[in-house]
């Protein structure tokens, strides 16, 4: 069985990094299935020399799925990662643009943004993308690959530089440790939203927007606000 298979590693990012791709991304998104608040993506790019044992040993760093963690892990976990990765980027869409462009775009429009932050902090193109389960087309910030077809020809792909991987942030590190910065930013986000006397009622700080019977209850006594998706509370 693949290392890669056992828990969160650098086992794919060792393979690319073999190759010759020296700056490799994780990348994950979070909010996809919640019923207010923005969509949030991130990506994080960590130096070639960092090792799994760093994440694991004195500090008690724990990379993995952010579900997998409580809050507390993932804070001290996202700490560490802003302070050692090579670069990390966020992007957000918010409900309004989800309700007017739908949640497909509104998540690839969150990476593209996430990508680009981190690829000025990095101060160069990231060479490859490995993302949970789905793929990003035409990112601006990632070489556009080639394919060989089947006459022998080469034609442009937008798809060559990334490895979309099912349960990614089990698996791959980068993607994991990039799931915990946007859960984390996205959680501190919607606990302060929660926090305003207008949206209080709908427990924020607790459900972080997702539907929760005490959110739907709200939903019904008081109606919607400016920040929930109206295609998911239809459903």
């Amino acid at each position: 069985m693949p290392r890669y298979r056992k828990g969160p590693n650098f086992y794919r990012e060792r393979k690319l990094w073999k190759k010759g791709y020296k700056f490799v991304a994780g990348g994950d998104e979070v909010g996809r299935g919640s019923f207010a608040g923005p969509v949030v993506a991130a990506v994080v790019v960590f130096p070639r020399l960092k090792t799994r044992a760093r994440f694991t040993t004195a500090l008690g760093i724990k990379i993995n799925d952010s579900k997998k963690l409580t809050a507390i892990q993932r804070e001290k976990a996202g700490r560490w990662i802003r302070g050692n990765a090579l670069a990390w980027g966020v992007g957000e869409v918010s409900a309004r643009k989800i309700n007017r462009i739908k949640m497909a775009k509104a998540t690839q429009k969150a990476f593209r943004t996430a990508i680009s932050r981190a690829s000025v902090k990095l101060k160069n193109r990231i060479d490859f993308l490995l993302l949970d389960a789905f793929f990003i087309p035409y990112v601006r910030q990632l070489p556009i690959g080639r394919k060989r077809n089947k006459k022998g020809k080469y034609t442009k792909t937008p798809k060559s530089r990334q490895i979309a991987i099912v349960d990614g942030d089990e698996k791959c590190l980068s993607i994991a440790a990039a799931s915990i910065i946007a859960k984390t930013y996205r959680d501190k986000l919607m606990i302060s939203l929660g926090k305003r006397k207008r949206y209080s009622k709908y427990l924020w700080h607790k459900n972080k927007g997702y539907g929760t019977k005490e959110h739907i209850s709200a939903i019904k006594k008081h109606g919607i606000t400016g920040y929930h998706r109206r295609d998911f509370i239809k459903r």
